[in-house]
C-alpha cells in the first residue's frame, strides 16, 4: 500500500472516534447542551457521506459514516430518554 492509501482510513478513524467522548458525556451529564437541530443536521450530513461512500465503493467512507450514524442516532436516543437536570430539580 502506498502512503496515500492510509489517509482515508486514518481520517475515518479520527472523525469517528472523536464522537465517542460525546456519548460518554451524554451518559454521565445528560444532553441538555446539545440541540436537536444540530444532531439531526449532523446525522443528515453523515448519512449523505455514507451514500457518497456507497456510490464510490469507498470502504473507509462507508464504515466511518455507518459507525458515526449509529453514534449520532445513539446520542439522539440518549437525549430523548435522559432526564435533564432542570427537570430533575423541578420534581424534587
Amino acid at each position: 500500500m502506498d502512503p496515500l492509501s492510509y489517509v482515508g482510513p486514518l481520517a475515518a478513524f479520527c472523525t469517528t472516534t472523536a464522537f465517542v467522548p460525546q456519548i460518554v458525556k451524554i451518559k454521565k451529564q445528560g444532553a441538555e447542551d446539545l440541540s436537536y437541530p444540530m444532531l439531526f443536521l449532523y446525522l443528515t450530513g453523515v448519512l449523505l457521506w455514507l451514500v457518497y461512500g456507497l456510490i464510490l465503493h469507498a470502504a473507509a467512507i462507508i464504515w466511518a459514516n455507518a459507525i458515526t450514524s449509529f453514534l449520532v442516532a445513539l446520542a439522539l436516543t440518549l437525549k430523548a430518554t435522559s432526564a435533564s437536570p432542570a427537570r430533575n430539580n423541578q420534581s424534587r
